[in-house]
Order: C-alpha cells, then sequence, then structure tokens
C-alpha cells in the first residue's frame, strides 16, 4: 500500500456528535414554512368528503370572487396538466394500474382526493374562499373491506373489474408436494390494519416563477428533491436548466414525503408559473390524515409444514394488500413482503400469493418498513404456532432454522424484480446475544414466580431481515473552496438521519481531512444533478460510498498539484489531519487552506493559513507560479450496486398484561442488529431507537379506521395515539458486525430495522403472558378491549 492509501484518521466508527444538531436544537433549521419570498400567495385546497362518488355539479363562482383571491382552479382548468400522475415502478404484475388526477373532475375515489385549489393573499381568505365552493356528489357504496373488497359489487374504479389492480406471485422449490406429505402443518389468518408515519413536520411545497430569467424555484419538504426536479421537467415541459427544486431542513418523513408525485407538487408550482408570483401551500394535520399516504393494511391465509423436529419444510401465504384509491408507488410494499417472508431461516419450499385489491381509502405508499412488518409478522406467528404444536420454546425452533453463517452469499431463489440474494450475515450470533440479554430461563422462573402473585408476564421474540439499497445510483460532487474546506454535495435529503455527520465521518477518512474541516450539504438540485433520494435505507449504502468515491478523485488531484509543489512521487504523499506531507518528512507539508490559497496564487491576494510555515509558504508560493496547467479541484463521485444488501436483526420483549382490562405494559425491550461496518454509533442507535419506538406504536396503539361508508375515524391526535416518552420501556441494544462485500465501506442500512419485528415481538409476549387463557392472536395493532374480548371468548377461564 502506498502512503497516499494509508488514510490515518480513523473517523468512521466513531460517536462523532451530530454536526447539524447546534444548528437545529438552537432553532436554526429552515423549514418550507419559514420561507417567505416577497408578496407569497397561499393556497388551500377542497377535498372530497365522499369516499366514493360521482362529482354532478362544482360551483366556484363565489369562491371567485372573495376577498383576497387570486385564482381558482378545477380539473378542466389546468388542461392537460390534469392527466394521471406518474407510476412509480411499473411491473408486469400489475393488471389495472391507476394514479391520481392532480384534481379529480368526475369521480372522487377517497376522503380527502383534493378537487379544487384555491389561491390567495393569505391561507385565513383562501380557507374562507374554499368553504364557498360547492360540489354535487351522487353517492355510491364505499368498498372499505379489504377481505371482500373483491367480491364486493361495488367497484372503486369503474374499469377495473373485482377491485384489482395486479397479482404478484413467487415461488421456491415444490411447496404444494411437501404439504401433501408434511408429518405437521399449522394454518393461520393473520392481518394487520392501516396506520401513518405522521412526520413532527407535515407536507409543504413553495414554488416562485421567475419571469425574467425564466427558472421555475420549488422548496419541497420532500425525500426526494433531485427526483422531483426531473419529474417537474417532464410534466410542466421545462428543461433542466429551468426547474431548481431544494429540500431545506425537513422534519420527518418516514416514507410519507417519498411519493413522485402528489397533486400539490405539481398544482403549486403550476399555480406560481401561471400567476407570476410565489405560492405556497402547508399541509394541515387533517389533512395529513385524510390525504398523506398511508401504509400497511394486509390479511394473509397462511401456512407451514414442518416434521418432528421442528425444521421447516415449506411455507405458503395467500394475501391481500389493500392499495387504497390508487397504486402510485407498483407493487414495492406486496414485493417486499414476498421476498422478506423467510427471513433468516433455510427454507427450500415455499410460495406466496399477493392480490392487490382497490378500496375507497387514501393511497398506499411505503412507510418505515415497507412491507417487512407484514412479513415477520406471518412468519414469526407460524414459528409460534410450530412452537406450540411440539412443545417447544419459540426460539427453540427459531434455532434449528437459522441459516448457518458459512452459507452466504446465500441466494433465497425468489425473482421478483431480480435474485434475492444475502450477502453476508451471522444470524447464530445475533441470536445468541439476543438470549444473553433476554434469559429465558431465568425469566421463566420469574413468570411463574409473578403469576401466583397474579401478574401476567410474556416474553416474545422475532428474526428479520432488511433489504436496503434500492437503486440505481447516487451521485456526490466534491470541491475544495478557497478558506480550504471540502464540500460535498449529495442528492439525497436528510429529515434527521445525520446525513451531514455520517457523510463527513466517510469523507474525512478518504480525504485525510480532519472532520471540521468537511461540509456535507443535501437537498438541492441546483448543486448536483444526478441523483434519487432519502428512502428504503438507501442512503449511507448508496450515496455514503458516492462521497467517498468523489473524496478519493478529489485527494488524487490535490495529490497530482501538491506532488508539483513539494517536488516528489504522488504516491509518497500522506493525507492527514487536513494537511499533505511527504512520507517519512511530516515537517514538508501544506494544508487544505494552502493548497487552496496556492492553486490561485495570482488571481486574488494570498493570505498564509495560520497553520502553515511562513518560509515554506513563501518557497511554494513561487512554485505555484512556475505550475502552467490550472489545478483542478472538483471531482463527481457515483455509486450503483447491482444488487440490494441484507442487515438482519433479532428483537425481544417482556411484557404485563393486565387481563382485567387488556392493557401492556413493555417492561424490557432487547434489539440486536447488523447493519455491517457502524460509521457512527450514535447515529445508529438513534435511527434504531426511534423505528422501535414507531413499531411500538404501530403495535399497541397507532390506527388508522374507516367507517362503512369510508369516512376515517382518526383525523387528528385525539383519536390516533402515538408513542410518549413516558411509554419507553428498558432498551438493550447490541450490534453484530458482518460487513458487507458488496460495497467499499462494508455498510448495510439501518433505517428501518428498529421497527420491522415489533409488532411480531409484542403479539408473541402478550400471547406467551396469556397462556392460561389459550389465545392466540392473530392480528394487530392490538387494542386493550380487543385483549379483553379474546379472553372473553377463551376456552381457558380464569382460574
Amino acid at each position: 500500500m502506498s502512503p497516499k492509501d494509508q488514510i490515518e484518521t480513523g473517523w468512521v466508527g466513531r460517536a462523532t456528535p451530530r454536526k447539524e444538531d447546534d444548528r437545529l436544537l438552537k432553532g436554526g433549521g429552515r423549514y418550507v414554512d419559514d420561507i417567505e419570498p416577497a408578496r407569497t400567495l397561499h393556497a388551500a385546497f377542497v377535498r372530497s368528503m365522499a369516499a366514493n362518488a360521482r362529482i354532478t355539479a362544482i360551483d366556484v363562482e363565489a369562491a371567485s370572487r372573495a376577498s383576497g383571491v387570486r385564482l381558482v382552479l378545477t380539473g378542466t382548468d389546468i388542461g392537460d396538466l390534469n392527466a394521471p400522475l406518474p407510476l412509480l415502478g411499473g411491473h408486469p404484475s400489475l393488471i389495472a394500474a391507476k394514479t391520481q388526477l392532480p384534481l379529480a373532475v368526475d369521480r372522487v375515489h377517497y376522503v380527502g382526493e383534493a378537487v379544487v385549489m384555491v389561491i390567495a393573499d393569505d391561507r385565513y381568505l383562501a380557507e374562507d374562499a374554499a368553504a364557498l365552493v360547492r360540489i354535487d356528489y351522487d353517492s355510491l357504496e364505499a368498498v372499505v373491506d379489504l377481505e371482500q373488497a373483491a367480491t364486493s359489487a361495488t367497484r372503486v374504479h369503474d374499469d377495473v373489474a373485482d377491485n384489482v389492480a395486479g397479482v404478484v406471485r413467487d415461488r421456491v422449490g415444490d411447496p404444494d408436494a411437501v404439504f401433501e406429505l408434511a408429518e405437521h402443518v399449522e394454518r393461520l389468518h393473520l392481518s394487520l390494519e392501516r396506520t401513518g408515519g405522521m412526520p413532527m413536520e407535515t407536507r409543504g411545497v413553495l414554488a416562485d416563477w421567475d419571469p425574467r430569467e425564466q427558472v421555475l424555484h420549488v422548496w419541497d419538504s420532500t425525500q426526494a428533491p433531485v427526483a422531483i426536479k426531473h419529474g417537474l421537467c417532464r410534466l410542466l415541459k421545462l428543461s433542466s436548466e429551468q426547474v431548481e427544486v431544494v429540500a431545506p431542513d425537513v422534519g420527518g418523513g418516514f416514507g410519507a414525503k417519498i411519493m413522485l408525485f402528489y397533486p400539490e407538487e405539481v398544482l403549486v408550482p403550476h399555480a406560481a408559473m401561471r400567476l407570476g408570483r410565489p405560492v405556497k401551500w402547508i399541509e394541515d394535520r387533517w389533512e395529513h390524515f385524510v390525504s398523506a399516504n398511508q401504509e400497511r393494511g394486509q390479511t394473509h391465509e397462511a401456512e407451514i409444514a414442518f416434521d418432528d423436529d421442528g425444521k421447516i419444510l415449506a411455507v405458503r401465504t395467500t394475501f391481500v394488500h389493500d392499495t387504497g384509491a390508487y397504486i402510485p408507488y407498483g407493487i414495492a410494499v406486496p414485493a417486499n413482503t414476498i421476498t422478506h417472508m423467510l427471513g433468516q431461516y433455510r427454507v427450500e419450499h415455499y410460495s406466496a400469493v399477493a392480490t392487490i385489491l382497490y378500496t375507497n381509502k387514501p393511497p398506499v405508499s411505503p412507510y418505515r418498513g415497507a412491507g417487512r412488518p407484514h412479513a415477520v409478522f406471518v412468519m414469526e406467528r407460524l414459528i409460534c404456532a410450530v412452537a406450540q404444536r411440539l412443545g417447544l420454546e419459540p426460539h427453540e425452533v427459531r434455532w434449528r432454522n437459522l441459516i448457518p453463517a458459512d452459507a452466504f452469499p446465500y441466494d433465497v431463489g425468489l425473482t421478483i424484480d431480480a435474485p434475492v440474494r444475502y450477502d453476508s450475515g451471522n444470524y447464530q450470533e445475533g441470536m445468541r446475544k439476543a438470549l444473553i440479554h433476554l434469559d429465558p430461563d431465568g425469566f421463566r422462573a420469574e413468570q411463574a414466580s409473578k403469576r401466583a402473585e397474579g401478574k401476567y408476564l410474556g416474553m416474545g421474540m422475532g428474526c428479520y431481515i432488511e433489504s436496503s439499497g434500492p437503486g440505481p445510483y447516487e451521485g456526490c460532487a466534491a470541491r475544495l473552496t478557497d478558506a480550504g474546506t471540502v464540500v460535498f454535495d449529495v442528492a439525497t435529503a436528510s429529515q434527521g438521519q445525520g446525513h451531514s455527520t455520517s457523510f463527513a465521518q466517510i469523507a474525512a477518512d478518504a480525504m485525510g481531512a480532519d472532520i471540521a474541516d468537511v461540509v456535507v450539504r443535501g437537498g438541492d438540485s441546483g448543486r448536483v444533478e444526478f441523483g434519487i433520494g432519502t428512502f428504503g435505507s438507501r442512503s449511507l449504502l448508496l450515496a455514503g460510498n458516492a462521497v467517498a468515491t468523489a473524496a478519493k478523485a478529489l485527494r488524487d488531484q490535490l495529490a497530482a498539484y501538491v506532488s508539483e509543489l513539494l517536488e516528489c512521487n504522488p504516491d509518497d504523499l500522506v493525507f492527514a489531519d487536513s494537511r499533505v506531507s511527504v512520507a517519512g518528512t511530516p515537517s514538508v507539508s501544506v494544508s487544505l487552506a494552502g493548497i487552496a490559497a496556492l492553486a490561485n496564487a495570482y488571481g486574488y491576494p494570498v493570505v498564509k493559513p495560520h497553520d502553515d510555515d511562513p518560509q515554506q509558504f513563501a518557497a511554494l508560493q513561487v512554485r505555484a507560479g512556475a505550475i502552467s496547467a490550472p489545478p483542478v479541484f472538483h471531482a463527481d463521485g457515483y455509486f450503483g450496486v447491482g444488487q440490494q444488501v441484507f442487515g438482519s436483526g433479532v428483537h425481544a420483549a417482556i411484557v404485563e398484561v393486565d387481563p382485567a382490562i387488556g392493557s401492556v405494559e413493555v417492561l424490557k425491550y432487547v434489539l440486536v442488529h447488523d447493519c455491517g461496518v457502524v460509521v457512527n454509533p450514535v447515529i445508529v442507535e438513534g435511527q434504531v431507537l426511534g423505528g422501535l419506538i414507531q413499531g411500538l406504536g404501530g403495535a399497541l396503539l397507532e390506527r388508522l379506521p374507516f367507517d362503512e361508508q369510508g369516512q376515517p375515524q382518526a383525523t387528528s391526535f385525539m383519536d390516533f395515539r402515538m408513542m410518549t416518552v413516558e411509554s419507553v420501556p428498558e432498551i438493550v441494544l447490541d450490534h453484530v458486525e458482518t460487513r458487507s462485500p458488496l460495497n467499499p465501506l462494508g455498510v448495510k442500512g439501518t433505517g428501518e430495522a428498529g421497527v420491522i419485528p415489533v409488532s411480531a415481538v409484542i403479539a408473541e409476549a402478550v400471547e406467551d403472558a396469556l397462556s392460561p387463557f389459550d389465545i392466540t392472536i392473530t392480528h394487530m395493532p392490538l387494542m386493550p378491549h380487543e385483549i379483553t374480548q379474546l379472553i372473553a371468548r377463551s376456552r381457558v377461564a380464569v382460574t
């Protein structure tokens, strides 16, 4: 290894404090609603209050005459722009793909669908005018019950038979033959209800059209500003040079802000261009409940075949997936469910069939976990059924079926979009650590003791895998500034993941720089045009490696220039602590700031950086003047991976249940995970624990129900309960690190690790606690009244 490759700063792996926190915690964040150009107008939307209805008339005359109103738009007013919004990810499995119009014209398909847009001098006037719009509806029966959607006489879309959007299938081996001969078979009817991400900051869009420059400036609380830019170019028929999209600070996303496109993201820019003034729309919380995309919502008929030793022989599931009124994200969520079902277990025979159904509810797109929690819930419930049949502990059944560490890379055999191949892992080590922290034998003794006191404690566990890094690539632009700092621009936009810190650690190591001299900026399409966005636990894997690639290319440019200054071979240079020196002669060196100054010595007065030797710097100035080739200190880096990489983990919990009122208290939660190389332990811990808290809320508190007419029954935080600090249990966090061979950094995604198995873990723990009542938990989330109902229906009386 040459000296130039010997980077000794070692920032990767450190628990470096987040660079962005000082600004954010002191109120220095800048969100869409903080941006207010002069003469900004404000938008409000008239949304359908019917879940399924034909529009017979729209009267906007009174609204158009209202005080302060500048423009009222219906679907017919925007012409060709009112076409179905893009479908993200077409697939042969889709039979009838429907996406939403920016503004409904003849038919509405869910409560919350946008029908009319009103723009006024302020939001209050816009809302007042919106209340004057009159829409006549011919109401239709709503399709609400997922299990009945395919057989309902009512159609969500008139031209879609049986409300079927698509059917997704995959298979490994010959499960049907195995089930016919299996010694044991268990079958379960399992379901998960709807929920949503509920970011602290709701959605928001601000657009400003510059008529002189013919440039559209957009600020969007989105997870994918560069993708939004390219989409707007096509939809609004503008060139790439005419559109700039910025995601400023974003207060949470969780998948709800990765739609391409929401109607508002097209309509607000259109209105700004039409009026020649800035237009802003900020979603209120009611709108978020009724019009932002949601998720979960599946029902499975699942079965498992196994032998006397608990070895899993085959698994089958046939399930329906609720895509809501539209299918903007294609098959992404049900496909994830299918490909993650087998998890960490070696199963040679498997089949899955997913029927994607339309219902009169808000559209579905991936929410943190994105189909994986469904898969783990089904598989782990089947594991418990096996354990109960054989009289074994569930963790013993899991252990007997884990894929061994020497089997990687492990080809699962599934091929919905691409071959599913686990790149690395050590599942036994993860299980071993989880069992140490859980201490099942000790718990069983405590459980028996507490039960004698009338207390019901239970233990649950769940294993998972997490695919991460959906492609195709991410890009990074790096440059050395005049001040000697190194700036890295990426397309990914942070919503709290700590990109400014973790990417800076990667760059500092690759550059041999002090992290204080590294600046990472994201979410501005004007700075870097090639990239996709932040979703699918992909940012560190793709953008992180793109940063490393750009940093190394920039370091090579610096080495070529400094080798002329110091009259040495580029391979003899050492980069460390933001300085470049000659190997073996550290006194012969120059700082990055010095390089920046010397590179343009005659373009402006040179000020010697404070940490460079005066005499040496003066000599370097003379040499710099003799270098004829202009220095180039700007490099681009790109990274893509041919397949997704797979993280993994094991969760476990101890709960106490009060059977009299159905309350569940999580006493202890153990979380062991493997995300490959850990770049920053503090950030990883924050990501994992944040996901866990969301998972606990999704298992015990959060639900988005609808009545028979498709009316949402939870439209505020009075009805939709979330976890609070008081509900957080004792948490034990541990790591297993198996480096991914598919990227130079060896990293895997971690953004969804905390949420994926939580419902499965809680279901098993509650069921274990209430084992005297002989109940089976098949539905999540699990509310107190449902627990008392299960007990009331149980076959075993309270003793």
